[in-house]
């Protein structure tokens, strides 16, 4: 019997996308990539992985498109574009999407399908997924991956009418990524999934910015350390305040897992380096809001995250 594989659509053709989308269609899948900016340089000479542990990788000829409507019907849709930028990207998704497509946003941050539920149809279903990940372009078709890759997939909305419906479409998705050789999980609870990737994304997205440094020397300092471990703590009183039980010990792992990392600028970084916006509302804003709709104050928290809306007028 053949199995059909599904048409696969990256919107936003950056580190998380390039990534996920290369190992995709080297895994043998049909997968388009929508890009802005650099879609000449990757038709001309392809897109170019150096993945921390399968070495160089290239993909070309690329399907790349410089616009949605030239893309085929796809039944999944990985969204790789900033949350800063959700709202100007469903007129390209529903040109892209097949009939009852399935769109994963692969951002990091709270709430962040929210700006996009009531733009797309309510044929659509919508999904998270959550990339514990260290990778980043180095030039126009160009990414460098670190290390890991595991991604966690949960139901957002749509028209899946029951629990074992929508965990039937989550699990097809990891199974995408699992099949291209990429850890994923088919979470039950997408909040809680996006409340345990805060807890990573909090402390060292805005700490690289506010400190001017990446994780080597953040987990090298006393100081930044102990800063470090205050502000998850912080994230994880938030979560449970929000009725999201984190698993025991799940700060102090990711913790120790950064420790073990090869040095890393988190994407916020490069934000501000490239003088884009910073992803303040999805990262601090909506978790603050919700943690103090909760009863919940968060001061570190709140601290940092004043002193990076600062930065981010500034800088831009």
């Amino acid at each position: 019997m053949t199995v059909t594989r599904p048409t696969i659509g990256i919107i936003g053709t950056g580190a998380i996308g390039g990534f996920y989308g290369l190992m995709l269609a080297r895994a043998g899948f049909d997968v388009h990539f929508l890009l802005r900016s650099e879609f000449s340089a990757v038709t001309e000479r392809g897109l170019h992985l150096d993945h921390a542990s399968l070495g160089p990788l290239t993909l070309n000829p690329v399907q790349a498109y410089s616009s949605a409507a030239d893309m085929p019907p796809c039944d999944w849709l990985l969204v790789g574009a900033k949350t800063t930028s959700n709202a100007d990207l469903a007129p390209a998704i529903i040109q892209a999407a097949a009939p009852d497509a399935k769109v994963l946003l692969l951002q990091n941050g709270l709430d962040v399908e929210d700006s996009l539920r009531g733009l797309l149809p309510d044929s659509l279903h919508l999904l998270g997924g959550l990339c514990l990940i260290c990778v980043h372009r180095t030039g126009p078709g160009v990414i460098t991956h670190q290390a890991l890759g595991a991604v966690n997939v949960g139901y957002h909305s749509g028209p899946a009418a029951d629990e074992p419906s929508r965990m039937n479409i989550v699990e097809e998705g990891a199974g995408l990524f699992r099949a291209a050789g990429i850890d994923a999980q088919a979470m039950a609870n997408l909040q809680q999934a996006r409340w345990q990737k805060l807890v990573w994304n909090i402390p060292y997205n805005g700490l690289s910015v506010l400190l001017g440094a990446s994780t080597t020397p953040l987990m090298a300092d006393t100081d930044s350390r102990a800063l470090i471990q205050a502000l998850m703590a912080e994230v994880v009183r938030g979560a449970k305040a929000c009725g999201h039980d984190m698993p025991s010990g799940y700060a102090d792992y990711l913790f120790m897992m950064t420790e073990k990392m090869p040095d890393y600028w988190p994407s916020m970084y490069h934000d501000f380096l490239h003088k884009r916006p910073l992803e303040l509302e999805a990262i601090y804003t909506r978790p603050l809001a919700a943690a103090k709709a909760a009863g919940c104050e968060l001061p570190r928290i709140e601290a940092l995250y004043r002193s990076l809306s600062f930065i981010d007028r500034r800088n831009r």
